[in-house]
This record gives C-alpha cells, sequence and structure tokens, in this order.
C-alpha cells in the first residue's frame, strides 16, 4: 500500500517513524510544508488551502491512504478534504479520551497549537469525554519552532515551559496530552517540568493502528528498537519518499536532517 502522511512540518515525522514500527512494509510519502509551517498561527482559509493542494499532489503520486498528521490541520480542513477526496482520510486528535480513561482523578493537561486550542472540534471533544471537568489546555506554539530548528532539550526548551507553566501548580497534573505532533520530540524536558511522574499521552499509536483497520494490514507488534545508522540504512529499510514543500528530497544533507528526527523519535519513544 502507499501511505501518504501530510504535515506542516517535522512533526508529522513522529507518526510516520510510529508507521515504521507497526507497518514497515508499507510505501510511504512524507509531505512537510515547510514553507508554511507553523500552521497554528495560519488562518483557517490559509490552512485549507494548503491541505487541499498537498493532498491533491499526494494523491497524483497514487497514494492508497491519507494520514493528516498535524492536529491543526485535522481540526479546520479534514472534512473539507474528505468531501473532495475518494480516498480514506485519517486526522489528529489531542488523545484527550485515552487520558481521561487512564488516569484516576487528577488533572490533565493539553498541550497545542493556537488554532487547535481555539477550535470548536477540541472543545466538541472535551465536552463529549471529560464529564468530571478535569482537563486543562494550554497553547505552547513556541515548541513548534524548537521542534523545526532541532532544538530538543537545553536551556532555552526548559526556560519556554518553565515560563508558560508557571501559572499552575504543576504537581496537580497526573498527565499531559501532546496535542500537536511536533511535541514528542520533547519528552524528557516535559518530565524536568512537570515531575518524573508525569504520563506522556499522544495518538499517534492509534492513529496508525487505525490505518492500518481501515486498510486491513496486518500490524507488526514486536518492540524492537529502529536504530538509523545512516542514510543509505534508512532508504534500504525503509520506503519512503520525502517531500518539502512540492519538492522531492534527494540532498544528502536534508535527508541526514531526517534522520536525526528519526533517531530522537526512537530515543524518545518509550519515554
Amino acid at each position: 500500500m502507499k501511505i501518504g502522511i501530510l504535515d506542516s512540518g517535522m512533526g508529522g515525522l513522529s507518526v510516520l517513524h510510529e508507521a515504521y514500527h507497526q507497518l514497515p512494509n508499507e510505501e510511504y510519502f512524507f509531505y512537510a510544508d515547510e514553507e508554511h509551517v507553523p500552521y497554528g498561527t495560519k488562518t483557517k482559509e490559509q490552512i485549507t488551502e494548503y491541505v487541499d493542494a498537498i493532498t491533491n499532489f499526494l494523491i497524483e503520486k497514487g497514494i492508497d491512504a491519507l494520514v493528516v498528521a498535524c492536529n491543526t490541520a485535522t481540526s479546520v480542513a479534514i472534512e473539507t478534504i474528505r468531501q473532495k477526496y475518494d480516498i480514506p482520510i485519517l486526522g489528529m486528535e489531542p488523545a484527550v479520551k485515552p487520558a481521561v480513561e487512564g488516569t484516576d482523578g487528577k488533572r490533565i493537561m493539553v498541550i497545542a497549537t493556537p488554532v487547535t486550542v481555539r477550535e470548536n472540534k477540541l472543545k466538541t471533544l472535551l465536552s463529549r469525554v471529560d464529564g468530571e471537568h478535569r482537563v486543562d489546555i494550554k497553547a505552547t506554539p513556541g515548541l513548534v519552532t524548537f521542534a523545526e530548528e532541532q532544538i530538543f532539550e537545553g536551556e532555552e526548551v526548559t526556560r519556554y515551559l518553565t515560563e508558560t507553566f508557571a501559572d499552575i501548580d504543576k504537581s496537580g497534573y497526573q498527565a499531559l496530552v501532546l496535542g500537536c505532533t511536533h511535541f514528542n520530540y520533547f519528552k524528557p524536558v516535559y518530565k524536568e517540568v512537570f515531575g518524573e511522574d508525569i504520563l506522556l499521552i499522544d495518538g499517534n499509536e492509534g492513529t496508525v493502528r487505525h490505518l492500518a483497520d481501515v486498510l486491513s494490514l496486518t500490524r507488526n507488534c514486536g518492540v524492537e528498537k529502529i536504530e538509523i545508522q545512516d542514510i543509505d540504512d534508512m532508504k534500504n529499510r525503509f520506503h519512503t519518499t520525502y517531500f518539502i514543500s512540492g519538492k522531492e528530497v534527494t540532498d544528502k544533507k536534508l535527508l541526514t536532517k531526517f534522520m536525526k528526527y528519526h533517531n530522537r523519535l526512537e530515543f524518545v519513544r518509550d519515554i
């Protein structure tokens, strides 16, 4: 099967990387819209236009299904493209339901982009699953910028998160829901800021599991590590074509950048 995965930038690699674990034998087309990143500060009309154009581009490549690996794009544009294109189109939403069901009464913090925070899709989700009103929401757009610059840890990131949550009692939170695919890269820093016991929950595993069900694919449930040694190893083991805003990535330097993202995702995967 040919599977397209799109995002505003490098966050969607966290979904692709999870797909490598569960569905390693499929062919992937990953599209990072770096020309327009971040989506979280754009208008609904702009985001819908970008996602529509990318979807059309990937369908022309022959994809059998599409994953909109961007919570912001899902909240704004997915219904429009589902009505327009006749292939399975899966989206992302903050994993609030698993967080509510997997915690025992303490509070839950959802972090997301400004667009995701203010859109009705998240509010509707909360009204459906958060009957006890335990969930709080905070926009953390700076993390998208850090992810795009490959700044995953260090003083800048820690200071940003510490200042963002300076007005709350972090000890009162049991779970942190990562409501943007860019946010997976920072798991060690969340533990530093919220404490080692904080549960970190994202929707990537469930999204890929759903993708397998929709396409009737057999999932690999093994837990073996994916350690990519070099770009030749990456090319040979995983059938992926990378695009940055419509241009296929063939440059060794850029492919090495993608490899570094994948290795970071493997490092933080079980945190």
